[in-house]
């Protein structure tokens, strides 16, 4: 009876070890896939990363040339304003030229013609 119950605990023992290497071998392979998974996480992250600040340099360097554009046209409407601003006063010289002052310089109209339409 004794070989009967020591066949019995061996044959127990061989099976719970097998089970326990079945049982350690499935967690092997799930952590292996666990960190291939998180691996292909981080590199779609990043990707996306990459991608969102590629998008944000594009956007900031359209910035700057809008920023840059309008820089000029506000330079160019100040220009225009200093010139339409300037003075003009008809002397009666006697040739009967207009005088017009922009910015602190004089010039001189002899003829003047009506704009057509």
């Amino acid at each position: 009876m004794s070989v009967r119950i020591k066949a019995v605990v061996d044959r127990f023992v061989k099976e719970l070890q097998e089970a326990l290497d079945a049982d350690i071998q499935d967690r092997v392979m799930k952590e292996r896939e666990m960190q291939s998974y998180i691996q292909e996480r981080e590199r779609e992250v990043a990707e996306r990363e990459a991608a969102w600040k590629a998008e944000l340099s594009r956007r900031e360097a359209e910035i700057a040339r809008q920023e840059a554009r309008l820089k000029m046209e506000k330079e160019n409407l100040e220009k225009e304003k200093s010139v339409l601003m300037g003075t003009a006063s008809n002397q009666d010289n006697q040739d009967g030229a207009l005088e017009i002052t922009v910015s602190g310089e004089k010039y001189r109209c002899l003829r003047f013609s009506k704009a057509k339409k």
